[in-house]
């Protein structure tokens, strides 16, 4: 077992206790005040002087013994708007929202990798201790990014990483290249006119037309994309009409695309609104169309992964490392990697004894806590190889 391992293995109980915390008392992007006090509190027991970034970020530098570059690591904080159903002594106590994407996992991982670094300082260099906010689609990365996180010192590689209850415990996943989808999302309004149903010829069906348009949008991936680049383009609400019996003057529509190819996502708007206006116009009607670009696509900087994978081997042992396809699931952490280096990697934490088996943003998603010093000491045994 490393050096690394057994000392975050000795951390077990505190770092349960910290998850525990965070979990019991979650917040959502850029309100995580309490979230962001807590982890400043830790940093400064631990001995740092944590800045505060992007409104309720949080920033440490773990000085090495000499002068050298700089490495960072990246960890969220922000829960996710929806209920926790967990039966649970730490279940949320927060109305309506929860950990369920594992964040506090991340924060927990890294608050002790930061006590790691503390106790085994890099012979050279530094590490940047970057706790993020509003991971959740509110930006936050860039914000961070903004305000000049990758700065001051001047950071030459980062990683993050993210849990994985696909995964079991004490197992690392990563990809070579492409990591995770560009994110972005759409919403449309298909304008008719309304009418008595038992008379169509005297109204414009939005519903109708609308089924057509959905139909129609498939065939953007199916027919106007190339099958080796992945795609995806799903409609996830649909709202229109008030009464049985009478024609809805208007239909709502809101969807995401995800795409992992930059050439391919760049004309999806396009395309997609040339289905869009072609079919309404054929029913002479309306829309409104609004393609909202979110996150980009997350590439893995090849250069970093033999690294990566040796320090797996070295913490966890032979075997516990492999090589996995891209998802398509949205990560803000894209925005470091278009900036610099960066590497991220998921971490097993399934536990079927444990009930850690649902998928992430499901209402009952637990993570098995025996996974917590696993991702310390990667985390904290990946910035000294790197320094």
């Amino acid at each position: 077992m490393s050096e690394f391992l057994q000392q975050a293995k000795n951390l077990q109980d505190q770092m349960t206790e910290w998850r525990r915390t965070l979990h019991q008392n979650p917040e959502t992007g850029f309100e995580e005040y309490k979230t962001s006090q807590f982890v400043q509190d830790k940093l400064k027991e631990f001995g740092y002087e944590p800045k505060v970034f992007a409104k309720t970020g949080v920033v440490a530098l773990a000085e090495g013994k000499e002068k050298g570059e700089t490495v960072a690591l990246r960890a969220d904080m922000d829960a996710l708007p929806i209920q926790d159903e967990k039966d649970t002594p730490y279940a949320s106590v927060i109305e309506g929202k929860a950990h369920l994407c594992g964040h506090d996992g991340h924060t927990t991982m890294l608050l002790g990798a930061a006590k790691l670094l503390k106790d085994h300082p890099p012979e050279k260099g530094n590490v940047k201790l970057i706790f993020q906010p509003a991971e959740e689609g509110l930006f936050g990365a860039r914000a961070m990014i903004d305000e000049g996180v990758l700065k001051n010192p001047d950071v030459k590689a980062i990683a993050g990483l993210h849990v994985n209850p696909d995964v079991e415990t004490g197992y690392v996943t990563c990809t070579e290249k492409e990591t995770c989808a560009a994110a972005d999302f759409f919403d449309l309004e298909i304008i008719g006119s309304g009418g008595h149903a038992a008379h169509p010829h005297k109204a414009a069906d939005s519903i109708t037309v609308s089924a057509e348009v959905i139909s129609s949008l498939q065939q953007v991936v199916s027919r106007q994309t190339d099958p080796l680049a992945p795609t995806v383009l799903t409609i996830g609400q649909i709202h229109g009409g008030s009464a049985d019996n009478a024609i809805a003057p208007r239909v709502r529509i809101g969807g995401t695309v995800r795409t992992l190819d930059p050439e391919v996502r760049s004309q999806m708007e396009v395309k997609m609104e040339r289905v869009i206006g072609g079919v309404t116009s054929g029913f002479d009607m309306n829309y409104k169309f609004d393609y909202k670009y979110f996150y980009p696509a997350l590439f893995n900087d090849s250069s970093l992964i033999p690294g990566l994978e040796q320090t797996v081997n070295e913490v966890l042992g032979k075997n516990r490392f492999s090589i996995v396809n891209p998802s398509m699931g949205g990560e803000d952490f894209s925005f470091y990697a278009n900036e610099i280096p960066a590497i991220f990697f998921r971490i097993g934490v399934r536990n079927e004894e444990k009930d850690a088996v649902y998928p992430l943003h499901h209402p009952m998603f637990d993570l098995d806590e025996e996974a917590l010093p696993n991702g310390s000491a990667i985390l904290a045994a990946w910035a000294h190889q790197q320094l």
